[in-house]
């Protein structure tokens, strides 16, 4: 709670400087598009916060969403494949990807850094090879496939200001992330999993079917992302789309609480996590910094994510080992 209420704060700092600074920053389109972008970050990065509870970590996220992202418009427009069965077979290949990442972390028990990054490699390279490298994109149809990236629902008696769909589509998952995490027996096998493996594995908790389970969620969402990304944009490159949004994913979670360590996590933390994310971008759009300096700031904020991770635990650590023998030392006796 304590590490949310320090990211709520800085949420909030970030927003309250940006608005100072630019007037543009609290109109409503810029408030939407800031909500939509939010929400489209934010449901990769739940995703890998389940990954990343285990101890884990999931490099390919990007090249997933853009290996889904091409994938969807190829079969809709090229294929003309029927749009129910485009968005099944396309989460058919999400859940067919997280499958195959968790057999080889928990079956061949391969690295889940290099499994990953061997992922971010092929699944790139495929998306640029079936569809010949060339644009992807819906045109001017499937109006009513794009309302679920575009849509905006009025916001009652707020003349002027919608709630972006992709939001409710977040806040959906976001809760319902949320009660298996804290409410259900195996949020609990997860979060005993990534503080001690070994120890989870003797007390009877079956390690390899979550850690399949963490990634099997992590590449849903990310297959889900690319659906709604690709929704969003409507112009999608194969060798570009969804080029390191697995950064801005990871950012979020480690800004939201997620220890790298694992054992660790807040959906509600790495949902604001995701906002701080985007409202840093907007606010270096707004506020005229050069955009090359993006990924600058991204690195230097998981940098600083992880060291305040580090020192926390290494001061809770001497807290403990001081508190020890004060605890263990008998009575005197009279």
């Amino acid at each position: 709670m304590k590490k949310t209420l320090g990211i709520l704060g800085l949420l909030i700092a970030v927003c309250v400087s940006t608005a100072a600074l630019s007037p543009n920053f609290l109109k409503a389109y810029n408030v939407e598009n800031i909500t939509t972008w939010t929400s489209l970050f934010g449901i990769l990065s739940i995703g890998v916060a389940f990954v990343i509870m285990t101890g884990g970590i999931d490099l390919s996220i990007g090249s997933v969403v853009g290996l889904t992202g091409c994938l969807l418009p190829w079969l809709l427009v090229q294929k003309h494949v029927d749009p129910v069965s485009s968005i099944a077979l396309v989460m058919l290949v999400s859940l067919a990807i997280g499958l195959l990442h968790g057999f080889l972390i928990t079956k061949m028990r391969l690295q889940p850094f290099v499994v990953t990054l061997c992922g971010l490699l092929f699944y790139r390279g495929f998306a640029r090879w079936f569809t010949g490298d060339e644009t992807q994109g819906f045109g001017n149809g499937f109006a009513g496939l794009r309302y679920l990236a575009v849509g905006r629902v009025p916001i009652p008696f707020v003349s002027g200001w919608h709630l972006p769909v992709p939001f409710l589509i977040m806040a959906t998952i976001a809760v319902a992330a949320a009660i298996f995490l804290n409410q259900t027996i195996y949020g609990r096998y997860l979060l005993a999993l990534g503080r001690n493996e070994q120890a989870a594995r003797y007390s009877g908790i079956h390690t390899d079917r979550m850690i399949m389970l963490a990634y099997l969620i992590c590449s849903l969402l990310a297959g889900l992302g690319g659906i709604l990304f690709s929704l969003e944009i409507n112009s999608i490159q194969p060798s570009g789309h969804g080029d390191f949004y697995e950064l801005y994913a990871i950012a979020a979670a480690v800004l939201g609480g997620c220890s790298l360590r694992g054992g660790e996590g807040s959906i509600l933390g790495v949902v604001i996590g995701a906002a701080v994310m985007r409202v840093l971008y907007n606010a270096i759009n707004l506020l005229g910094i050069p955009t090359q300096l993006e990924f600058a700031i991204i690195g230097m904020v998981i940098l600083a994510g992880v060291i305040f991770d580090e020192l926390v635990k290494r001061l809770a650590a001497r807290r403990r080992t001081v508190a020890s023998p004060a605890q263990a030392t008998p009575p005197a006796a009279f």
